[in-house]
């Protein structure tokens, strides 16, 4: 059985690695039953984005890149399927892995089901009914044409099946992304930011910004981040911005004190910095399951968010895009009134082996390939 595992952004990656550790350990790929084509997208091509998390994370080099970097969110969907329906008529597969909610997720879902290839989608059935974003709209699509559903979490599991989805599609294996995070946890190791402004732990934030709903407008960005600024104490805001935020933070020509922008981080030194961070203010999803596995005070800058486990049982607290609700999160953090939070069932590092092991058990028989 031959699977293609699609990664073209800087998440994918992080869930990839733990899949292509897990098919390397696994009887089948021993016993050349089961190998796999790693297709790498061009989706993100910052260096620090996407090639460093290689060597970081020990990914082979892409079998194949399609290059589809650049361009408008459509322009970079042609591409990709473009080149992966090329890829597919040339030499096909039996089993296309997707992995997230990324362009290159919906992308190449959609090229491998027309050509009559089995779609699994890994991250299945998470919503956060927020139309205006892109990463729903790719969940959703993607979720449509999904023949096999790997979930973290019951609730994404109920997600699929009010969407008419049977229950023997739907396989609750955990999140992969964890599997990741606690295989390379005693890796992290300390970026340059780190020593040159002498960092302590529980000493700084950090923040990530990049939706267009925070960053696209100059008054709402100068204003979440002044309120950031001003309540945060004194203590040194690290930001390893995306470089599409750092367009738009120049732009607004503002300075502050105890700010400080670094270039897109590699996978161990984000974390590192996370690991040891008295909280983490962010608009991003993935990193609000980090920070909850790691027990790490979150602040989602988001009217929503497609992991509610963070909120409900992690240590993540939604404030909305209102920059007034800074203020009293920061005061709740300072006090030392934030929760301690519990990691959801399931995310114990083992993930990517439940998926492999029902390739092995499942799915290999249910196609009928030797």
């Amino acid at each position: 059985m031959k699977i293609d595992l699609i990664a073209g952004a800087r998440p994918n990656f992080m869930k990839i690695a733990a899949i292509i550790h897990a098919i390397g350990q696994s009887e089948a790929y021993q016993n050349q039953k089961l190998s796999f084509r790693l297709v790498h997208t061009g989706q993100h091509y910052d260096k620090n984005m996407s090639a460093q998390f290689f060597s970081q994370l020990q990914i082979p080099q892409p079998d194949v890149n399609l290059g589809a970097g650049g361009g408008t969110q459509a322009e970079q969907t042609a591409k990709i399927m473009l080149g992966y329906e090329k890829l597919l008529m040339q030499s096909p597969c039996d089993l296309t892995l997707v992995v997230g909610d990324v362009t290159s997720t919906m992308a190449c879902a959609i090229v491998a089901k027309k050509l009559h290839i089995k779609v699994a989608h890994v991250e299945a059935g998470i919503r956060s009914w927020d139309m205006s974003m892109p990463e729903e709209i790719n969940r959703m699509v993607t979720d449509s044409i999904t023949d096999y559903f790997f979930t973290t979490t019951l609730l994404a599991d109920q997600n699929l099946r009010k969407s008419g989805i049977p229950e023997e599609r739907i396989f609750r294996v955990g999140n992969v992304m964890i599997d990741t995070l606690l295989a390379n946890r005693s890796k992290f190791k300390a970026p340059p930011i780190w020593g040159a402004q002498n960092l302590t732990e529980k000493g700084y934030l950090v923040m990530t910004l990049h939706r267009p709903a925070n960053v696209d407008d100059a008054t709402t960005l100068q204003k979440m981040i002044t309120a950031v600024m001003q309540y945060s104490r004194s203590l040194p805001v690290i930001w390893p911005i995306h470089p599409r935020s750092r367009k738009a933070f120049e732009k607004l020509e503002a300075q502050y004190e105890n700010l400080f922008l670094v270039d897109p981080l590699g996978y161990l030194e984000f974390n590192f910095l996370v690991e040891r961070a008295k909280a983490v203010v962010t608009d991003s999803g993935g990193i609000t399951e980090e920070t909850t596995v790691m027990g790490i005070p979150c602040m989602t800058l988001r009217d929503n968010t497609e992991r509610p486990e963070t909120v409900e049982l992690g240590t993540n607290e939604l404030l909305g895009t209102d920059p007034d609700a800074i203020a009293p999160a920061m005061d709740k953090l300072f006090e030392g009134n934030w929760k301690q939070g519990s990691i959801p069932e399931l995310w114990d590092g083992r993930a990517a082996g439940r998926i492999v092991q029902i390739i092995e058990n499942n799915l290999i028989h249910n196609l009928n390939i030797s």
